[in-house]
Parts: C-alpha cells; sequence; structure tokens
C-alpha cells in the first residue's frame, strides 16, 4: 500500500539544492549545472542511470542559479536586466537539451487530446439536418367525384374539372390529391407535360412544366423532375419555374 506524501523527500531534495545554489557564488553554481549537462550527453557514463535526477537537478538548479546572480549583482535595474537574460538564455539552452535528449524516443498523443478527437470529428458542423420524409401522393379518380376538404364537391364534365366554387379547369387527367389541411390540391397536366398546383389560401394557381409531385411534408407539395433527382420543396421550385 503505497504510503501517503512518499514524494515529499524528493520536492524537499530540490527545494534544498535550488536553496544553495541561491546561496553560493553564480560562479561556482554554473560548472555545477554544466557538469549535470555533460552527464546527462554522455550516454556511456557511469550517471547515465540517474538522467532523471540530473533532468531535476538542471530545472530546479537554474532558478538559484538566476538568483544568485541577482544577489551578486545588487539587485538594481541593471542587474535584473542581466538576470532576465540570464533566465531567457539558460531556459532556451534548457529546452534545446531536453529536446535533444528526447529526440529518439516516441511520444504519446496527448489523453486529452485523443479523448476529445472522436468528438470534434463527430461533432455536428452548422444547424442540425433535418431528415424528411415525404408522404407519397394518393392519387384519386375524378370521375365519380371527390370530396373537397375545404367544401363541396370536386367534379369531372366533359374532360375538364369543376371546382366547388364552379370555376373549371382544363387540361388536366382524371386525378387528383389533397395536402393534408386541404390548401393545396394537385392535378397531373394531360398528356405527362407537368403538374398543376393550386394554392387555394391564396387562389393561386402554378402550372410546373417537366415537374411531377414527389409526396407532402408538413402539408407543403415536394416535387421533382424525375426518380433520379432529389425532391425539392415548393417553395424552392417556384422560385425557378412559376407558370400560369
Amino acid at each position: 500500500m503505497p504510503v501517503p506524501g512518499r514524494q515529499w523527500p524528493v520536492w524537499l531534495l530540490a527545494l534544498a539544492w535550488l536553496l544553495l545554489l541561491a546561496c553560493l557564488p553564480w560562479w561556482l553554481d554554473l560548472p555545477l549545472l554544466l557538469a549535470c549537462a555533460l552527464a546527462l550527453l554522455w550516454r556511456t557514463g557511469p550517471l547515465q542511470g540517474q538522467a532523471r535526477l540530473l533532468r531535476r537537478g538542471l530545472r530546479w538548479g537554474l532558478p538559484g542559479l538566476l538568483l544568485a546572480i541577482l544577489r551578486m549583482s545588487g539587485a538594481d535595474a541593471l542587474a535584473w536586466l542581466l538576470t532576465l537574460l540570464a533566465a531567457l538564455a539558460g531556459f532556451s539552452l534548457l529546452m534545446l537539451l531536453e529536446n535533444w535528449l528526447d529526440r529518439g524516443r516516441p511520444r504519446d498523443p496527448s489523453p486529452s487530446a485523443a479523448d476529445e478527437w472522436p468528438e470534434l470529428a463527430l461533432a455536428p458542423i452548422g444547424p442540425t439536418a433535418a431528415i424528411i420524409e415525404l408522404q407519397p401522393p394518393q392519387w384519386r379518380p375524378l370521375e365519380e367525384g371527390l370530396a373537397d376538404p375545404l367544401g363541396g364537391e370536386l367534379c369531372w364534365h366533359d374532360d375538364a374539372l369543376q371546382l366547388a366554387d364552379g370555376s373549371r379547369i382544363n387540361g388536366v387527367e382524371p386525378r387528383g390529391d389533397f395536402a393534408a389541411d386541404g390548401r393545396w390540391l394537385a392535378l397531373p397536366l394531360a398528356g405527362q407535360r407537368g403538374l398543376l398546383l393550386l394554392d387555394r389560401r391564396h387562389d393561386r394557381r402554378h402550372r410546373l412544366r417537366g415537374w411531377q409531385l414527389a409526396g407532402w411534408h408538413e402539408g407543403q407539395p415536394w416535387l421533382s423532375r424525375d426518380e433520379e433527382h432529389t425532391p425539392l420543396a415548393i417553395i424552392h421550385v417556384l422560385g425557378r419555374d412559376e407558370g400560369d
């Protein structure tokens, strides 16, 4: 069973090393740190098994060297400038040394990055796409009459459709289909030339040549050129082909 706080002696030694170098003259600290660096670079040296300890000695010893420089320089403005320059040079050399020592070691991916990548890859970009399920048209014959959801009845007389208000529509086949709320009435044009859509709410007729009714979605007609093309909502079709 691990003993709590077992790593404290290591930190205490590192802190003691830092304070020791801070109290010693900088011209003694510098050879000590250079000796640690040379021991790390000597691959076959007797201290190669203490690489981790030597690295920690450099990391903690460099601040001690900087404190020694600052203390010996009098802590004036010039001393602070020299200490900052020494810190920049020292930490840069330390980073280069550690990168050189780790040059042949494969780097493990960061756990956090590995955990986040699938979430980023699967995250939706932009608005969430809606799945459109079209209700197929239910073509019903008009020869025997067809009840109008808005009231009245559609009748077929003399090769023409008579609406509940008495108006007649020519050039269509004797079959039709209503939207669920009755707003739209779809009638195929005679000779398979296209589709006639009646928007009874706005009293408009749209004669769309070359289009066919693919289905209904939320009370709106969706049209397509043929089975190989993706259906489009009526609002997109009218922006391209609007007739009558």
